[in-house]
This record gives C-alpha cells, structure tokens and sequence, in this order.
C-alpha cells in the first residue's frame, strides 16, 4: 500500500523564485464512495486537477506544474514539479508538496511563516510572506496524443463500444466496458492499445483507489490505479507489478481517459522449460514509462500459469469500478 510522504511547511526555491508548500502525515485509509461522472464527483471535483504556468526566475521565465489531489471533505495535497508536468518538462528534480484547505469556494495554502497560495476560478495564485504575487498557474486538462488510435489492419478488436462479446464477463455500461474480463482471444507476442478511466475516490488511499490491472496473457501485470500525484511505483499506474517502477509517473486525473499502448514480447520455451522471459515496453498516456523491461517472473495473483500456451487479455476487479474502451490488439510474430 502507498503513502504520501509529506512534509513540514517549506519554503522551497525553484529557479530562484518562491513557492509555497506545506504538508502533514495522511492516514491511509481504504474505502469511500466512487464516482464516474462529474456530477456525481462533488465540489471537490472542480479544484483537483493539474495547473502549469511560467514563474519568474533568476534567468528568465521558467515552467512550474503542479498535480492538485482531492482526499476527500475538503482537503488537498499538491505536488509541484519544476520545469513542468510529468511528462511536459519535469525533469526528474525533486518534487515540492504542499496541503490546503477548501474553504468559501477557495482551497487555501497558507503559512504566516512563509506565504500563501490559492486556487479560484481554475487558477493556482501563489504569493510570498510579504503577500507579493510570485505566478499564476492555470489549470490545464491534457490529453494522450494516442487517445482515439484506431485499429490498424490486422488488428484483433477486442471493445469498439457495441459489445462486450469479445470478452468473458463482458458487461458493458453507457457502451463502455466494467472491470473483471478475461478476453476469449488468446495471445502470444502483441500490441496492445486500450484506454480506460479511473473513478474518483477522494476518501480511499493507496491500493483502495480505483485499482485494477491489465494483464498480458493473463500473466503479467502492468497496474492500473489512482497514483496521481505520487511517487510513482511498481504498484501504481504505470508500474509492472513487484518488477519495475514507471518513469514518469504519468497518471493524469481521476474521470480524464487516459491510455496504455504496450509492445509485449512473449517468453520462449524449449518443451516445457522457459529460456528467455517476456518483455514490455508500455507507454502511458503517450509518454515511455516502462523501455523494454524484462518480466522476470508472472504476477503474484497471475490467473494464467506461465508456459509456452498463448494467453488473454484479462483486466481485474479489485474491487473499485472502473471503466474501459478503445480495446484491440495486434498479433506479432515471436
């Protein structure tokens, strides 16, 4: 299970400027009601979500982003990211948290110590102790540029939103497909594009938030779960289960679609005996967060035991809803 790790309240400096961040230990806590609409998400809905913009430094302008997390009854956690989001310049620095509070229609950073921050009407206002304006940040909603892909020729539709026939367990809600399928199709080497949305759970933490999986050939997982604005590990999105951390960690919001493209190669066999393990390469949200990573052994709660047999596609219920579309694969050569 994941924490945040937080801090006391800081006064960081990126590029030479001030910014605010604050922070205090969370209980980790599973739990909380779901949502998959906007309607059904709340107030807090309006105020989580990423902002970007330009702050003034020591040589120029520079980017800062910041991934804003709702955890629920009016709190927030914020992590700021110099040089940009995961993914649009970040580079790999150390992050600044920081808490809030909403309060009135505005969710307020505050510290008579150190300075102030605020979020209202979609912009991120931070200032110093002084009450000077250090930068506004507006809030962005970005998009995978791979979010749509069509099938090329050859490709295996498993989900097109006219049925969940492909699949077993397929059930398919507002023509979208719920957690829990195993695809009837079995595979050795392939492309995978799917693209699926995480429910809103700002109560639940770590393995209790919005969690699924995706695995190949139903033996290896590449995990699905709302990490945004965590460290990004090997349990979070992005990560291959108990073998490797994403890089970036490239989760966007709870209720944004997001997507994975994975190049999967297939384990090889002599008879019964493996002499070369599988690989993964897997893009999330666009952006290489797995290059090629050998998959040492199958997942712990592997539904397909590993040997030379092709295997499914299978997504897991942990539990959480989520929801899935744009499924197909192409089959490779081993």
């Amino acid at each position: 299970m994941k924490r945040w790790i937080l801090r006391n309240w800081v006064l960081a400096v990126v590029c030479g400027t001030a910014v605010l961040l604050t922070s205090s230990p969370l209980a980790l806590a599973a739990g909380g009601n779901a949502a998959l609409t906007e309607k059904e998400a709340g107030e807090d809905f309006a105020f989580q979500g990423e902002y970007s913009g330009m702050i003034p430094g020591q040589d120029g302008e520079k980017k800062l982003g910041v991934q804003v997390i709702a955890l629920g009854k009016g709190q927030f956690h914020a992590v700021a990211y110099p040089g940009g989001l995961p993914g649009d310049g970040w580079d790999l620095s150390e992050k600044i948290e920081a808490d809030g509070k909403l309060e009135g229609g505005v969710v307020r950073f505050s510290n008579p110590e150190k300075g102030t921050g605020e979020i209202k009407d979609g912009v991120l206002s931070i200032r110093d102790k002084d009450g000077k304006a250090v930068g506004d940040l507006k809030k962005v909603l970005r998009q995978s540029p791979t979010l749509g892909k069509k099938p090329p020729e050859g490709a295996v539709v498993l989900f097109d939103g006219s049925s969940g026939d492909k699949w077993n367990g397929g059930k398919v809600e507002d023509g979208l497909l719920t957690q829990g399928i195993t695809s009837k199709d079995r595979f050795d080497s392939f492309t995978l594009h799917m693209e699926f949305m995480l429910s809103f759970m700002p109560e639940a933490r770590g393995q209790g938030r919005s969690n699924s999986g995706c695995y190949m050939q139903g033996r290896y997982e590449v995990q699905i779960l709302d990490s945004f604005g965590l460290e990004g590990k090997h349990n979070e999105c992005g990560g291959i289960y108990t073998i490797k951390d994403p890089s970036p960690n490239m989760c966007f919001p709870p209720l944004s679609w997001q997507t994975y493209d994975v190049e999967y190669t297939a384990a090889k066999y002599d008879g019964d005996k493996k002499v070369q393990n599988a690989r993964m390469t897997v893009w999330h949200n666009g952006v290489k967060v797995q290059d090629n990573t050998e998959l040492t052994h199958a997942t712990t709660a592997h539904p397909v035991k590993e040997g030379p047999e092709p295997g499914p596609i299978f997504i897991q219920d942990h539990g959480n809803p989520l929801r899935f579309r744009n499924i197909w694969v192409v089959p490779k050569k081993n």
